[in-house]
């Protein structure tokens, strides 16, 4: 158990030359229970994190070292910003007792079958999933992962897409007002989301007043993750139409995401979906549903660990619509790491986390 009073947990992060490892640092120096251990990269090592992320001013000195277990091992928390396959063989080898935060993808999934078919590798395990909100659903009723989160020493954050989806259809999931074979969501994605890697179809050139669907037809490795989501709130199968879409913005996810009204609530009119979605959300401090007719934007949620969300019924159609608005690389990635650790820590689950946009 962590005392709140006047702890300063030693944080290291792994890969902080990307866009992840920037967000979490970025967040984690306004941290109040948080000292910045060792930074590190791969072929980035050697280098100054001024001149990679010249944003983190108080940091720019800092000098990357090569990622190794033994430089990670002497913190109390270790965050793993690598690419998807890396992580595995490194957090083997940190101790039990070491809080690890794993930003990519190696340890989300409880299916080796699915993890093996849409990542073509050797499944490393599954850890505790750190997305606080999603909704748990089993014989004993309904409560929230965060439950599963506390005391934890090893967790795996969620795909970015995967928390908006999940966070706009779960509701009238686990409420059984949605059909969970007939879903569909089509995405709209800042850049960021591809990480730093020199992609010729993601230079400027390629992109500036462009939009492009990548990984369409059932070949995003984020479904698999979306329907155990799902799955999880109560549905017993899961079929999920998932499209996202490249768009000229550095940051940001649009999620329209619909369903069929499930065969028991067809009559089932605007007040009363919406109020499945304010039952869900009254209390969550990061997830926000919007006064009815006002729709999330990206920009809104720009910098902070918010989720804007917004449902409406579709009578003609039979079909429920949510609109999710988050910043990809704060409640989609270091931000709900933020918050994931602090709950396991025991600590208050706001601690570091703002949740206020940047606009214009």
């Amino acid at each position: 158990m962590v005392s709140t009073s006047d702890a300063r947990l030693r944080v290291a992060v792994a890969g902080a030359s990307g866009y992840a490892g920037g967000e979490f640092l970025r967040l984690a120096v306004a941290h109040p229970h948080l000292e910045i251990g060792t930074l590190t990269a791969h072929s980035n090592a050697g280098s100054r994190l001024g001149e990679l992320q010249p944003h983190l001013r108080s940091l720019a000195d800092r000098v990357l070292e090569p990622t190794t277990p033994e430089a990670l091992a002497v913190h109390d928390v270790v965050v793993l910003g690598l690419p998807h396959g890396a992580s595995g063989e490194i957090a083997a080898q940190l101790p039990d007792d070491v809080l690890v935060l794993d930003l990519g993808a190696d340890h989300r999934l409880a299916s080796t079958a699915d993890w093996e078919a849409f990542y073509g590798s050797e499944h490393a395990g599954t850890w505790p999933y750190g997305l606080p909100e999603l909704i748990v659903s089993d014989s004993s009723g309904s409560t929230t992962q965060r439950t599963r989160l506390a005391g934890a020493r090893r967790l795996a954050m969620p795909g970015c897409n995967v928390t908006a989806v999940t966070l706009g259809l779960q509701p009238g999931i686990a409420a059984g007002l949605l059909d969970p074979t007939d879903l569909v969501a089509v995405l709209a994605n800042g850049y960021s989301g591809a990480g730093k890697a020199l992609k010729p179809h993601l230079l400027a050139a390629e992109g500036l007043g462009s939009a492009v669907p990548y990984a369409v037809g059932g070949t995003h490795r984020h479904i698999p993750e979306i329907i155990q989501n799902l799955r999880t709130a109560g549905a017993a199968d899961v079929s999920i139409s998932f499209t996202p879409t490249l768009v000229p913005m550095a940051r940001g996810i649009l999620a329209t995401a619909t369903a069929r009204l499930a065969p028991a609530h067809r009559d089932a009119d605007a007040d009363a979906v919406r109020a499945v979605w304010e039952r869900a959300y009254a209390d969550e401090p990061f997830v926000d549903l919007l006064p009815a007719g006002q729709w999330p934007s990206t920009a809104s949620t720009t910098g902070a660990n918010t989720a804007l969300v917004q449902v409406a019924l579709d009578a003609a159609a039979s079909r429920v619509v949510t609109v999710t608005a988050l910043d990809n690389l704060a409640k989609g990635t270091a931000g709900q790491a933020v918050q994931a650790m602090n709950i396991a820590l025991d600590l208050p689950e706001s601690a570091g986390l703002p949740t206020e946009g940047v606009a214009p």
